[in-house]
């Protein structure tokens, strides 16, 4: 047929159709019924809405609201029905920008009186009224000067910069639901009651036009939607476990670490804190000395010439500090940068001295303080900051000693993580993107040797690690592994990576000298188990909801007495386990002891050991730990012996095994 396309089906199969029939012509052809749950459809992995022509030949499928595709779709729609909602309720009201972002959505308003949760009932009311008019989505492309007298009339001055921002190149899309519309890329579903009931509008935030604190306040409402409300109900249930272990709120009961204004993004460590941050890094230690890392350290401020040459001051400036001196008389007018990595540092390092391919690898290791900025709204306690440590790694090698490193550091990161109870780990490789460096041979060798590597991986654990790959997600530099763990609510953190790099070494010149006696560049690999350190501890709070095993509990044992009669003995009892290597601390306050046990409790303190008169004389403790209404009574040696055992951490207890 003329203007013919052919489309590959999930089965196989391939057929001939015509290039201008839409998505939902081709559902209906298929069957009646799948027509009807037909919510969008995708082309070689492109979502597209169902009014859409296919256009051209590639691999097809029908996207019903089963399909885990459909979700981003359900959310988009459900913003456009929050902006909507709100403009039939309080006219005047600006809609600025309305995206899907994990989990839900948000929509950002201008209005002079900003919303609070108490406008949500009204909001969810009208938002059910819109959804049952079930009004479909059209789209229209506009010219750049219709839109903009159109969205002028309507007083939407927001609307008009954002299609000043959209590139000559690319079309501006219209959507209206019935007589509402809004400037929107799309795509969306086929009508506004294909989103269903299952939403909820969760709180309200100010946020500045932009991200930009020069800019208008604007009022962010956020929301999220599911498929149907059992989904909805699971996570409303999630979030509820969520806000119990939330690692700032157990962070002041354990006091470990707060913030303030002065200090925006970056820690203010308590001494529990900061016993933590040690015991994780001392960990880490001796994680890297077993598999032959050389820790490093360096500069914590350098001449911004050396980011201009790595290429971060071009690619990364935004993201960086700028730092010069501070008084006024002096002659030193240089620009320095705080660093927001530790890989150029490391490549400076590698090229101190001649380097032979027989010292290859070269792994270098660097707990590295660095600083990143981040918009205040961005700013989540530990999970996201300023200023955090990177457990940051560089391994110089030669190419066939490549995929020997990255198993390497599969088997360091996956043992690490099971150190820490996560066993359920998922790896995904990320591809080349569009903006990148080095040739697509170089790309090409990259991606095949990490593509063996991902299937050793999985092959490896007996299908026990999921693995996928992430088209485009790669860094601009070379392709990467991601890793994602899951925690004990069931939530997914992307922590460890493994990144190949063809950018540094070329840009600084690093070298070796092969078995040719040429000079080669050596292949770097960056690599992080944890990533941020401030992060995974974040992670782990939420994780064990402040219930840490006892080798990493920053305080383990309280010896808690009952009367002053036992005080003597108490500091006896914590003299003897400090000496046995356990992190403990005497409770002697004239107060009760069901009042101690409660607040040490609330702590989080893993092990109380109590006593009283009786407990001095025969030398006994009675035992009392976190979460159990069991105690138990035991001889003074015994219990010491117990619980240092139990407080050796699992990679000690490899080497001792």
């Amino acid at each position: 047929m003329p203007n013919s396309v052919s489309l590959t089906f999930p089965d196989g199969s391939v057929r001939d159709y015509d290039a201008a029939m839409t998505g939902a012509g081709l559902a209906e052809s298929i069957s009646k019924s799948l027509a009807k749950k037909a919510v969008a459809y995708s082309l070689d992995g492109t979502v597209r809405d169902l009014s859409d022509p296919l256009g051209k030949s590639g691999k097809v499928e029908i996207i019903t609201r089963e399909d885990p595709r459909a979700l981003e779709l359900i959310r988009h729609d459900t913003a456009h029905v929050l902006a909507e909602a709100v403009q039939e309720l309080w006219p005047g009201t600006q809609v600025t920008i309305g995206p899907v972002i994990e989990n839900g959505f948000y929509y950002d308003f201008a209005r002079n009186e900003p919303f609070t949760p108490d406008d949500f009932p009204v909001i969810e009311k009208r938002m059910r009224e819109i959804i049952a008019r079930n009004k479909p989505f059209t789209k229209e492309v506009w010219s750049r000067e219709r839109a903009k007298k159109v969205f002028a009339d309507k007083g939407e001055r927001y609307k008009l910069e954002l299609i000043d921002a959209i590139p000559e190149d690319q079309d501006l899309k219209i959507y209206a639901q019935g007589d509402w519309f809004d400037l929107c890329r799309g795509p969306h579903m086929a009508s506004t009651g294909q989103i269903g009931n299952a939403f909820k509008l969760m709180k309200v935030a100010g946020a500045y036009w932009r991200g930009d604190s020069r800019n208008p306040m604007l009022t962010r409402i956020y929301g999220t939607a599911f498929a149907d409300l059992a989904q909805l109900e699971a996570y409303q249930t999630l979030l509820e476990e969520a806000e119990k272990r939330d690692h700032r709120k157990l962070g002041r009961e354990m006091d470990l670490f707060h913030f303030q204004e002065e200090g925006p993004g970056v820690v203010f460590w308590h001494a529990n804190g900061w016993r933590m941050v040690q015991n994780l890094i001392n960990y880490m230690r001796r994680r890297l000395d077993e598999h032959g890392y050389q820790e490093v350290n360096a500069p914590q401020v350098l001449d911004k010439s050396l980011w201009e040459t790595s290429g971060h001051w071009g690619w990364y400036r935004d993201a960086m500090f700028k730092v010069t001196v501070a008084g006024d008389d002096t002659d030193d007018d240089r620009v320095f940068a705080l660093k927001p990595m530790n890989c150029p540092g490391h490549v400076q390092i590698f090229k101190h001295g001649l380097k032979s391919y027989r010292e290859l690898p070269v792994k270098l290791a660097e707990f590295g303080n660095v600083h990143r900025y981040e918009p205040s709204g961005a700013l989540h306690g530990l999970m996201r900051v300023r200023g955090f440590t990177q457990d940051d790694a560089h391994i110089f090698c030669t190419e066939e000693q490549l995929a020997a490193e990255c198993l390497r550091i599969n088997d360091l990161i996956l043992s690490t993580y099971a150190d820490f109870g996560f066993d359920e780990v998922s790896v995904k490789l990320s591809t080349r993107p569009d903006k990148r460096v080095g040739t697509d041979e170089a790309w090409d060798h990259a991606e095949a040797i990490m593509s063996n590597v991902l299937e050793t991986i999985r092959a490896r654990s007996g299908n026990r690690i999921k693995t996928s790959i992430n088209p485009g997600e790669g860094a601009f530099y070379g392709p990467k592994f991601e890793y994602v763990l899951k925690d004990a609510i069931g939530r997914e953190w992307q922590c460890g990576t493994t990144q190949v790099d063809f950018n540094l070494p070329e840009r600084f010149g690093a070298f070796y000298i092969g078995s040719d006696s040429e000079k080669k560049q050596p292949v770097m690999v960056h690599r992080a188990v944890c990533g941020s350190m401030e992060r995974f501890l974040g992670i782990l709070i939420e994780n064990y909801s402040g219930h840490f095993p006892l080798w990493f509990a920053p305080l383990q044992v309280v010896v808690a007495t009952i009367t002053s009669d036992a005080d003597d003995y108490a500091r006896k009892v914590v003299e003897r386990l400090k000496a046995a290597g356990l992190l403990a601390e005497a409770d002697l306050r004239n107060e009760k002891i069901n009042y101690k046990v409660r607040e040490h409790s609330l702590a989080k303190v893993p092990v109380i050991l109590v006593c009283g008169k009786r407990e001095a004389e025969e030398e006994t403790v009675n035992i009392r730990r976190l979460g159990s209404r069991d105690q138990e009574s035991l001889k003074l040696d015994d219990a010491v012996k117990q619980l240092s055992d139990e407080a050796v951490s699992p990679d000690r207890k490899r080497r001792a095994a």
